[in-house]
């Protein structure tokens, strides 16, 4: 089966073509500045030529048709209809308690998704738009929504609950729910493929670290615990994001600077993290070069990320009464050896024995093991494929 993977923002469409069984990419490519004028469209045959087109896309309904165009271009094309096309799988955020699974797409999931918006106001409704788009052009083709937040929802009341009164939680739907689900689903997988153990046995921490990052226990190959809450702000200090604060900070904060919501919500999402303690950048790479020249800000920017990494993993092999594997994964987990190392020392007394050197010299985004070969508990660098288990889950339920 040909699987088209979509992942819709608000004026941008990333997209994948998968052939599931094999499970290969066949193309991929991005949609930019949608609705905003200077649109373009990247699209990259594997094994071939990148493409650019520079077209106006008014809506995501003309980004879903050029990214169908070029995947049956009769010279760059890589299906030769679009009846080849199987099925679409698409990514949303925020699936609330409602949805621990993926699901076909009907009428009545989309209202369901819209009512959820509440909770993810910038992503849910730029989701939508995706899904509205390619039910516009491919009404006939089957279609999956696949949940950030679906592998989180085993975690148990006790864990996923606030401090607050219940009817918080009763009445308004706060609780934690997670996110990054689909990327901590397939590196845990691949983790307990590697460990060769009973999956129920297993005790798997999982470090998606990028721009936006979280933490995840995963035991016996179910989400147990993770960073993120109600949203993607929890946990860990993250490119511009603060992470875990005293939640007074909020109104303390507000009447000093004289912010008002929208003012303080752009400042814990936009202005903090490693942005805002380092004062140079939210890329990792930026920041450790600049470490490197001797800008103290940016080593306490990154020195404050590893401490968080080392306590969360530190946090959760207590709540799994032990780790079998550590994960690293994403963008700043598969690439920056300087995260990695900083965030594993320490952490000897839990059994962990790495090969700093090879952490040091193994290729960027290459699945390694980083753990000795006698080290109780193993680490490994994983490369995530969110598209991979999107395409998967969209193959098993367009199948049926």
């Amino acid at each position: 089966m040909k699987i088209l993977v979509i992942n819709a923002g608000s004026s941008s469409l990333k997209y994948q073509l998968i052939n599931v069984e094999q499970s290969e990419v066949v193309a991929k490519g991005i949609c930019e500045r949608i609705g905003i004028g200077g649109s373009k469209l990247t699209y990259k045959p594997i094994g071939r030529d990148k493409y650019e087109f520079s077209q106006e896309m008014n809506d995501h309904t003309d980004a879903i048709r050029m990214v169908l165009d070029a995947l049956a271009d009769a010279k760059i094309g890589v299906v030769s209809s679009m009846k080849e096309i199987d099925a679409v799988g698409h990514r949303v955020v925020h699936g609330g308690e409602r949805f621990s699974k993926s699901v076909l797409i009907t009428e009545e999931l989309i209202e369901e998704i819209d009512k959820l918006s509440v909770l993810a106001p910038l992503h849910n409704p730029a989701n939508l738009m995706g899904i509205r788009a390619c039910r516009a052009i491919m009404p006939e083709v089957p279609m999956v929504a696949v949940f950030d937040t679906a592998f989180h929802q085993t975690m148990s009341p006790e864990v996923f609950l606030y401090g607050l009164p219940y009817e918080a939680y009763a009445d308004f739907m706060i609780r934690r729910y997670g996110f990054h689900g689909t990327s901590h689903l397939y590196v845990s997988r691949r983790a307990i493929e590697k460990l060769g153990m009973p999956v129920e046995q297993t005790k798997v921490i999982t470090c998606h670290l990028g721009n936006g990052s979280s933490i995840a226990a995963v035991k016996g190959g179910k989400s147990v615990d993770t960073t993120m809450g109600l949203t993607p702000l929890e946990g860990l200090p993250m490119g511009t994001r603060c992470g875990d604060i005293d939640p007074a900070l909020v109104t303390y904060m507000m009447r000093r600077m004289n912010f008002d919501c929208e003012q303080m919500d752009e400042y814990m999402n936009k202005k903090s993290g490693v942005f805002g303690i380092s004062g140079v950048s939210s890329d990792f790479r930026d920041l450790d070069d600049a470490a490197a020249a001797g800008n103290a800000r940016a080593k306490l920017a990154v020195d404050m990320f590893c401490y968080r990494v080392k306590k969360y993993i530190g946090a959760y092999a207590a709540a799994m009464s032990g780790v079998d594997a550590i994960v690293f994964t994403a963008g700043v987990g598969e690439n920056d050896r300087v995260v990695r190392e900083r965030s594993l020392r320490g952490l000897e007394y839990l059994g962990v024995d790495v090969d700093f050197e090879l952490n040091e010299t193994c290729p960027r985004g290459a699945e390694v093991e980083l753990s000795k070969p006698g080290s109780k508990v193993k680490v490994y660098m994983i490369p995530t494929d969110e598209e991979m288990v999107i395409a998967r889950d969209t193959a098993a339920l367009a199948g049926k």
